[in-house]
């Protein structure tokens, strides 16, 4: 009686392993022949939201290899390393697509994607994601309203530091009658990031061409 249960015992356990034998190979499998296809498509989606704040005669370089990590900043509102992706025309950078955070959204975080100029004008803005009241919120989305574009061609040299608020407040932005803080968050961290690269210029327009975030991270 023993043995039988012995050798019942090890039936169960040759079948549960040959199992999960055969079920690790079917999902390493699957994972292989999506895996091309999936980053194929994020980088598809990545180009697409940068085209929409930056001309493509701006660059003539795969933006997505050509890279430079950025250490946390509280000017960008980040706490992570970051990557921004270089723009150059024949070798010389023209531009640099790089994140920002504002932390002082009415419902929380508000990630930005901004395109600023070498010689520090905004080229385009865009709200990644944001947490903020549905229609109160909606119109820093460029699906659902136009405010966004208002960043396109400012400068720290077009508008002085007071003018970087929302009319509100003094400045020269537009913001919707009863949502104030929504503007108000996305005026300051564009105004911040802006601040941020023309500090920064020395070094976010020196890096090497064509550098992964690894290799950069090494040279450092």
């Amino acid at each position: 009686m023993p043995e039988t249960i012995i050798r019942h015992a090890s039936k169960t356990a040759i079948t549960l392993m040959a199992f999960a034998i055969v079920f690790t190979s079917l999902m390493a499998y699957v994972f292989n022949v999506t895996k091309a296809p999936i980053e194929q498509s994020e980088a598809a989606a990545r180009m697409s939201l940068f085209r929409q704040i930056m001309p493509e005669h701006m660059h003539d370089n795969d933006l997505l290899k050509d890279t430079v990590d950025i250490p946390p900043n509280p000017l960008l509102g980040t706490t992570q390393t970051t990557v921004a992706n270089i723009a150059r025309i024949q070798g010389q950078p023209t531009a640099i697509i790089l994140e920002a955070i504002a932390h002082d959204g009415y419902s929380g975080d508000i990630k930005l994607l901004l395109a600023i100029e070498a010689d520090g004008v905004v080229s385009g803005v865009r709200v990644i994601t944001h947490k903020e009241t549905p229609g109160l919120g909606d119109y820093i989305d460029i699906a659902k309203n136009n405010w966004i574009k208002l960043f396109d061609g400012q400068s720290l040299h077009t508008y002085t530091e007071a003018d970087w608020r929302v009319k509100k407040d003094g400045g020269k932005f537009d913001y919707m009658a009863g949502a104030t803080i929504t503007p108000r968050a996305v005026v300051s961290a564009v105004h911040k990031a802006l601040q941020y690269v023309v500090q920064n210029k020395q070094v976010l327009f020196t890096a090497q061409i064509n550098q992964q975030p690894s290799a950069q991270a090494e040279k450092k």
